[in-house]
């Protein structure tokens, strides 16, 4: 086993060493006009020295990894791997552009000797050498990237939005016009430092929102009940007068870790649900509950995690409708929002569901007019509102994180949907 990631350290290490000279390359370009020949020098050892860090980190890595393939150092080694993947993503941008200027050159060069024009040289007035122009483009979307990048790393992935939309419906128990849900989901407390105050200044957030119920769509821990140790006390300031529901992610059961055997699985797995206990949430597992509100009642249903392949699909919604009157206005907690395509619209009569599981893959552009991420082309209704007629989805984009320790243009999210009586 360690032989096979000593190989894989090399070729990435290799990787690393080819990207670094490439892009040393270009930044001598860049510096080569400068007249202070001491400012070109400092540049240069700047650049190596970082860089020289980052392949000491790689290496760091390898030898202490026993240490950080521990789950509860995953919020370490996901910032470790996350640092190290800005600067070479960074510098792969930076290359690329680098290399379109160097093939233009050689276009140029090899026009000028078939047909023997001087097309090497700068044309007369032109204020930056055709040579150099995307290479200067290049420097600047590096200079983007990593900015964008770095602020995701060390402040977006605790920058947390609240995002609110109205609902309605006109088989709305009247008494429930007004009843505003708020929903968090993939917390991951594996992934954020221990402690760390945007935790509690987010159930602060919550709190002032004034929510009558709370839902929890799954994802609390990476992999192992452990991380959730001392969290709980935290979430459990969570306040609601008609109750805080909750669901296990697919993360919940452990299947992405190499357990001795099944029954410490198992046992790990109680663990995790006797935590949703800890923090005052009722964990619904293939089960309903009914909300009551001045004798009107709306029906909350729970699903355990259902996804597509490779997913393991855990959830019965058939069970878990068992006894929910047919006309009744229904909620649905369902972990990946596939579920929704799969067994819910024109299946069934469930009013609105609530996912996550996507995270909006922490990375993406929400402005006007433009709505984009990635992981659209794994999960078309990957973040926000969906509805088909009178059937509503909505897909938090997640609490905390995983595997980049950071988001970019994807912040964390809390949900609130506030339900409108439109009879």
């Amino acid at each position: 086993m360690r032989e096979r990631y000593f190989i894989i350290l090399l070729i990435i290490l290799g990787i690393m060493i080819l990207v670094d000279l490439y892009s040393f390359k270009g930044l001598k370009l860049l510096t080569k006009d400068l007249n202070s020949q001491q400012t070109k020098t400092i540049i240069h050892w700047t650049y190596w020295g970082i860089s020289g860090l980052f392949l000491l980190a790689m290496a760091a890595i390898f030898l202490k990894l026993d240490v950080m393939v521990n789950p509860l150092n995953s919020s370490w080694s996901f910032l470790i791997n996350s640092i190290i993947m800005m600067m070479v993503l960074s510098k792969l941008v930076f290359s690329v552009f680098h290399l379109a200027d160097d093939v233009l050159h050689l276009l140029r060069k090899g026009g000028s000797f078939l047909f023997n024009e001087i097309s090497n040289k700068d044309l007369p007035g032109e204020p930056i050498s055709r040579m150099k122009f995307l290479t200067y483009v290049g420097a600047a979307f590096f200079t983007i990237s990593l900015g964008s990048i770095g602020y995701g790393i060390f402040r977006g992935r605790f920058a947390f939005r609240v995002l609110k939309e109205k609902l309605g419906f006109n088989h709305l128990p009247k008494s429930f016009n007004g009843f505003r849900i708020v929903q968090i989901s993939d917390l991951h407390f594996g992934s954020f430092p221990k402690y760390h105050p945007s935790v509690a200044k987010a159930i602060e957030t919550i709190n002032n929102l004034k929510p009558d119920v709370i839902f929890f769509t799954g994802d609390l821990v990476n992999n192992v009940a452990p991380e959730m140790e001392g969290w709980d006390e935290i979430i459990n300031k969570l306040e609601a007068p008609y109750g805080k529901f909750s669901i296990l992610g697919n993360h919940d059961y452990g299947d992405y870790y190499q357990w001795p055997n099944l029954q410490v699985k198992k046992e790990n797995l109680d663990e995790v649900k006797k935590y949703h206990a800890k923090m005052g949430f009722d964990l619904l597992l293939n089960e309903n509950r009914t909300i009551e509100k001045e004798g009107e009642k709306i029906h909350l249903i729970g699903v355990e995690n259902w996804g597509k392949p490779p997913f393991v699909q855990y959830g019965d919604l058939a069970k878990a409708r068992q006894n929910v009157p047919e006309e009744a206005f229904k909620l649905l907690l369902s972990h990946d929002p596939s579920h929704w395509d799969e067994q819910v619209i024109g299946k069934t009569n469930i009013d609105i569901t609530f996912s996550g599981h996507t995270h909006g893959m922490q990375f993406g552009i929400e402005i006007p007019g433009i709505k984009w991420s990635p992981v659209k082309y794994k999960y078309p209704r990957w973040g926000g509102l969906y509805n088909v007629e009178n059937q509503y989805l909505y897909v938090n984009r997640g609490f905390g994180h995983i595997g980049f320790a950071g988001r970019v243009g994807m912040p964390p999210e809390i949900t609130v949907i506030d339900l409108e009586n439109k009879a």
